[in-house]
Parts: structure tokens; sequence; C-alpha cells
């Protein structure tokens, strides 16, 4: 016996052989063909409207850059949205072969094969996860991805933001994915359940040509591969709605007709999405950092909220990687007893906050508190931070601004911080006395390697001499 069609089988249209509904609002003719075979006797309720949801996200198209700024996402990073709908076969059930959580599994891959400078994480739930399990209980499962920098979105207000800000989307069979391959973003399917869909509904044959998860392969160099090779597929675009930008006339030529009223003389419209609030994605789980000397005055950093994924199985090495490492331990983190094996403290906040003091006094207090850190630094704006070496007055941390469109928002300033320390620990190779290695990095400035992108940084005394 086929699978009753969701929203348009009996079950859901009639009450007793009748229609509920006076208007059966359809966003593309061929839905229309599929009701009328599903359910006949609500054919005649059906109405072509449009898509209100997508001619939003449509609208909101030009506005991109400013949803991933509010997500926190800095120029050069790619924002990979994890989506799952809510049933036992999606992202986030339990009902995939094998068993087990999938987003449970990507989560811990990502916090190992995503440097948290080079790639942003977020995740968009169906609001019947939220309901079914609670707040309380969704936000406990993915606390260690949030404090390793995952944006956890709202599920009502913020993901169709979130969905126009993505670079790729890791998602299953639910609306949200498929809205995102008819924006034209990249998708992976991590869920695909094609027995419990319409064999004839476009989203099936999406489905089967879509891109598939593979988990045992690499899931970095899946996205990367992803994004690199992405071709749209025509059928999101095309049946998600056959009236794009049309539904704000159409809903309220219904809408009036059905009161017996008439339309105002104003053109229709919808409500723009709104900006979401800002959101920086702080990274509170200690961070692993490594670094390698590029050239003079260049150092190249990756930081990590876990083992890299070249590391050996017991922990012990970094494989076939060259450099340096150490640890990097925001002061709020819940490890507090990484922060005593830290070799760099930091954190962020308004350089006049009176809880601390001054950037000068809590770097000071830092190293005073924490004997084994060689560095504190506070980070005091998109592209700023104090730091203080052990034994050292306390220096201001700039990035130079790039391009008009970029500013000097590069990249947590947090990285410029370990940067220095790498170079001036490990980094230079020189002869020369510490003192002297750094008197030469305050004159020339640091160019620091995060991935693809080079950042060029000022280092300055914090007050002017005398």
């Amino acid at each position: 016996m086929p699978v009753p069609v969701f929203g348009l089988a009996p079950e859901w249209l009639l009450s007793q052989g009748v229609p509920v509904a006076d208007a059966l609002v359809l966003s593309h003719p061929e839905q229309y063909e599929r009701l009328r075979i599903a359910c006949p006797e609500a054919a005649p309720t059906a109405v072509l409207a449009g898509d209100p949801c997508f001619d939003r996200m449509l609208a909101a198209r030009p506005r991109r850059e400013r949803f991933r700024r509010a997500l926190g996402v800095r120029p050069g990073q790619r924002l990979v949205l994890l989506n799952s709908t809510w049933n036992s076969d999606s992202l986030i059930g339990d009902g995939q072969e094998g068993g087990g959580d999938v987003i449970a599994a990507l989560l811990d891959r990502v916090a190992t094969e995503f440097p948290v400078d080079e790639y942003r994480f977020a995740a968009v739930l169906h609001p019947n996860i939220w309901h079914g399990h609670g707040p309380g209980q969704i936000r406990a499962w993915l606390d260690r991805a949030r404090r390793g920098g995952l944006a956890l979105i709202d599920p009502l207000k913020g993901w169709r933001q979130a969905l126009l800000a993505a670079d790729a989307v890791i998602g299953d069979h639910g609306s949200v994915t498929y809205y995102a391959a008819a924006l034209g973003t990249p998708v992976l399917l991590g869920a695909a359940p094609l027995d419990v869909l319409d064999p004839d509904a476009p989203i099936s044959t999406f489905m089967r040509e879509a891109p598939q998860l593979d988990p045992q392969a690499s899931l970095a160099a899946q996205i990367d591969r992803l994004i690199a090779r992405h071709r749209p597929l025509p059928g999101p675009a095309e049946f998600t709605t056959s009236v794009p930008g049309e539904s704000p006339e159409r809903l309220r030529r219904l809408f009036y007709s059905m009161m017996g009223a008439p339309e105002p003389a104003r053109p229709a419209s919808l409500k723009p999405l709104p900006l979401p609030d800002y959101e920086a994605g702080t990274v509170t789980v200690p961070l692993r950092v490594l670094s390698q000397v590029r050239g003079p005055g260049e150092i190249a950093l990756s930081r990590w909220a876990g083992p890299p994924p070249w590391t050996s199985a017991d922990g012990g090495g970094d494989g076939d990687r060259d450099g340096e490492s150490h640890v990097a331990v925001h002061e709020d983190t819940r490890d507090v007893d990484q922060l005593d094996l830290a070799d760099v403290i930091f954190r962020d906040g308004a350089p006049d906050d009176p809880r601390f003091g001054s950037p000068s006094l809590w770097t000071a207090e830092v190293l005073r508190r924490h004997q084994c850190c060689s560095l504190a630094a506070y980070v005091t704006g998109p592209s700023a931070c104090v730091v203080r070496m052990r034994g050292e007055e306390p220096l201001r941390v700039v990035a130079a601004p790039t391009t008009d469109t970029e500013g000097a928002c590069g990249v947590d300033p947090a990285a410029y911080a370990s940067a220095l320390y790498a170079w001036l620990a490990t980094g230079s190779h020189d002869a020369a006395a510490p003192d002297q290695r750094l008197a030469r990095v305050v004159t020339d400035g640091l160019c620091v390697r995060t991935g693809a992108r080079l950042h060029h940084v000022r280092i300055e005394p914090l007050a002017p001499p005398g």
C-alpha cells in the first residue's frame, strides 16, 4: 500500500469527506496534479498563489553579507549549515542505517577536521525537534559544539537568514534543505529516505540526484569538493514556485476575495527579513594551535577545537605535519583545569569594561595567576587586541586593512595573539635574544596566514613612549 502523500492525502484535507479548507494554497501547478490524484475532493479548493517564504528570501538576497556578519562569519570563512527535519529518518533522527544520530557524528568530526578560523558552522533544527525534546535538552546535546563555535539558529526567526548566508548545507529531506538547493546553495545529503517520500514529487527526484554524504570519507574534503564542483540542479528552483515574487499580490487578492472586500490601492508587499542579532561565535573550548614559519616575518597558523585530523591515534604527535603547537584557552572556558596548562589565555570585551579594570590590568592579572601562561590577550574589537608577554610591557596588535569591502576584520584577533606567541617562542629560528626578536616584530609587524589568506598585522606599544 503506498504511503499517503504528506499534506495532500485525504486524512489531512478532508473531514467526513468534505474539504476542511476553503482555499488550499499551492506554489506550483505540479502540486495541483498530485493533489488531484491523491485527494480529488479537495482539488476545487486549490489556488496557485506562490511561496511567500521563498519570496522573502529572494528579496533579501542583496543583504547576504550583512547576514553573514551577523553570524560572525569573517571574510574568507566558509559557513556550513547543518539542517534537520523532525522525524526518525531525518539528520537528527535515529532511523539511519546502522542507527545513531548523524548530526552528533558530524559535530564530532567538525572539531577535528575544520580549523575554526577557516570555517563557521551553524545548525537549523525543525521546530518540532525543539518542541518534542525541549530547548534545554537541545542545548545540552549541542553544548560542546556550541562552545566550539557552533551557532544554534532560532527555528522560527533566523533560519532564512542563515540559509542565505550559508556557503554549503548538509541536510535531509526537509523543506529547508530543498529551499537551499532552490537558492543555488551547494547541498550534501546526510539523510535521504526515499521510501517516506512521494516518488512523483520533485523532492524525490532531488534526493536521487543530489550529492550524498559518505560517512567513511573526510568530511572536510567532501565540503571542499562540493563547493568547488557545484552546479545547481534545476529542479528545486523550478518547482519551489512557478510565480517567484508574486505571492504578495496573489495572496492578498485571495484573502480579500474570501472576505468579500475590495483590495487596497497600494501595492502588496511582504515584511522584509530582519537583521539578526550579532553572534560572535566565540570559541571557549581549549584550542590546539599549530604554527609554521613560512618566511621572514610570515607565520602560518591553524587553530583547532579538537585533535587535528593528522594527529596520531594516541594524540602523541603531529603526524607528517611540520611546525610547532601550543594551547590557547579562553578565560571563560568550562575546562578550567586547562587554564593552568595554557600557553596563551585570551578573552574578549570592551576596552573600558570596568569589571576588568583595563586590558593592561587584565593581562597583568592573568599572568600573575597562571604561572605557565606566557602570553595574555584581551580582544578589544573585531580587528585588535592588547597582549602582554611575561616580563614585558603590554602591546597593541592591530590588523591592517586589506580592501574597502573587508576592512581589517580578517580573522579573530586572538589568532594574531597566538601567532605572536608562536613567532617569539619558536617561530623566528634565529639566535637573537627574545627582547631583540620582540623589538624587531614591533618595528616590522607580522604576516599571519590562515588557510589561503594572508593577514598583515601591526604590533605597537600600548601607549606612546613618554
